[in-house]
């Protein structure tokens, strides 16, 4: 983006003013009292990053590559999870279950390198259009957290994304559309094979099992710790599947923000209530938010 760093009418310009967004910028103003090494900012992606419905880019992603590679062996459709997502059964897919077809759709790349796995996805970002928006896919980011995410670099903040998604997934593409570094994505994790080839040079082969549990819930906090050491001064997200992340940021007397991203806004994206995959929702998020004291980002009104 093209700004002038540190003057107040280029920060956080497509937020509309209101308490979100003096909560964000009093935010940034009392985070030049943290150490450097507290500056860390982790962030959600679908829902959060860029837009997550009807389906998860990532979903559209395993399916586009399921159409390729049937068209190439038509022996594929026989399979009853791939039959039920060629068709677009929605139905079956639903009484297969999440896991079932999840890991289907990984065995799709199973032995394949990373590097060939990275450059699918960016062919497919490349020219994969939103399904309901009609516009390409990568353009669905939204440009006030790409601002929010700019406000924090100025300030030296380690940016992280913290995705239930797949951690190489969201690698292959997060410098191009965020500017955060493939090794500060921090998702569900796949295990790899190690072996050599015929020189004896080592060589490294995606496997179809993941590697723990999906990274929602409590498990993101357990990663952002193995995996980036220190807790973050400010979260950000949009479904169950974030909270205690939300809440581990507000855990201390530092300066900190939990953001939640509220999506109610039917005219310019969609309407509906966040829910998280893998983690059982016994309280409504913007609930939580409101009775924990997190600030309310409702892509409506902010």
């Amino acid at each position: 983006m093209s700004r002038e760093p540190g003057t107040p009418q280029a920060l956080l310009p497509s937020w509309r003013p209101g308490a979100t967004r003096d909560a964000l910028v009093d935010f940034l103003e009392a985070s030049a009292e943290l150490a450097p090494d507290s500056r860390l900012a982790c962030f959600d992606n679908d829902g959060t990053l860029w837009a997550e419905r009807p389906t998860y880019a990532q979903f559209d992603f395993f399916v586009d590559a399921l159409a390729r590679r049937a068209a190439a062996d038509p022996g594929l459709a026989s399979r009853l999870e791939y039959a039920a997502l060629l068709a677009g059964d929605r139905a079956t897919v639903g009484d297969l279950g999440l896991a079932r077809v999840a890991m289907a759709l990984l065995e799709l790349f199973d032995g394949q390198a990373p590097e060939a796995f990275a450059a699918e996805v960016r062919d497919f970002l490349s020219r994969a259009r939103h399904v309901t928006l009609d516009r390409p896919l990568r353009s669905t980011v939204y440009v006030p957290m790409l601002e929010l995410l700019d406000a924090l670099d100025d300030r030296g903040f380690t940016v992280a994304i913290v995705t239930g998604g797949g951690t190489e997934f969201v690698r292959a593409v997060s410098s191009d559309l965020y500017g955060v570094l493939p090794e500060r994505v921090v998702g569900t994790l796949i295990t790899y094979a190690f072996s050599r080839d015929e020189r004896g040079r080592p060589s490294l082969r995606r496997s179809a099992q993941v590697d723990g549990r999906p990274n929602e819930g409590e498990v993101k906090v357990s990663n952002i710790q193995t995996q980036l050491g220190r807790a973050p001064a400010l979260a950000a997200g949009n479904s169950a599947g974030d909270r205690e992340m939300l809440e581990w940021a507000l855990s201390t007397d530092r300066p900190s923000l939990a953001l939640l991203i509220d999506h109610d806004d039917e005219d310019r994206e969609f309407r509906y209530d966040s829910a998280a995959e893998t983690v059982q929702e016994t309280e409504p998020i913007r609930d939580v938010a409101a009775r924990l004291g997190w600030t309310i980002a409702s892509m409506r009104r902010d």
